[in-house]
């Protein structure tokens, strides 16, 4: 076994619970009447989450020719899985009894969810780096701006309960996120 089918086997039972946890949550709202009411902003963010996963495990194939590893890289791309289980999370509480809903709960988190989502943006510049120079190369400028924007709308968000500037910025991500897949990672290597 590979360094990296070691490592690729651990952070796939860490994007594992991720997805079982988006899952688990939505169809507790098709299910469960009294599971809180859904709120369309929120599952447009559960649909970007959920996308985010699945694409992660791609998007991490190419760790597969990366000849050295060390042990700050291990953690470093542990980590990265633990900060996408963790925005997962953070989408379905284990109760919602405290909250008027799901509108009132993903206000209400919403600083610790898009701090956490910056922390996720700078992971992920790190990461591409450590797939190599000339593969950061190719990705262009647009991957640098995406982030910078990503990060300053994050910004906004922890600080706004405008349901047009969440809702664009919600859907804007999956826009964004199904146009990259499609243009960059359409083959693996």
């Amino acid at each position: 076994m590979s360094m990296f089918q070691y490592v690729a086997i651990l952070t796939s039972i860490i994007l594992g619970l991720a997805i079982a946890h988006l899952l688990q949550g939505t169809a507790r709202l098709i299910q469960d009447p009294d599971a809180g009411r859904p709120y369309w902003v929120h599952l447009v963010w559960v649909f970007y989450m959920f996308m985010t996963a699945v694409f992660w495990w791609w998007w991490e194939f190419r760790l597969e020719r990366l000849e050295v590893w060390t042990f700050p890289v291990y953690v470093f791309v542990v980590l990265f899985a633990v900060a996408l289980y963790l925005l997962c999370a953070m989408l379905f509480p284990p109760r919602l009894d405290r909250y008027d809903g799901f509108r009132d709960y993903f206000y209400s988190r919403r600083a610790w969810f898009f701090g956490l989502f910056i922390v996720f943006q700078l992971i992920d510049v790190g990461d591409t780096l450590l797939k190599g120079g000339a593969y950061f190369a190719s990705l262009g400028p647009e991957y640098i701006v995406v982030r910078v924007v990503k990060i300053a709308l994050c910004v906004v968000a922890m600080r706004t309960e405008n349901e047009p500037f969440h809702a664009a910025f919600g859907v804007a991500n999956v826009v964004q996120q199904l146009s990259w897949a499609l243009r960059f990672y359409d083959t693996v290597g």
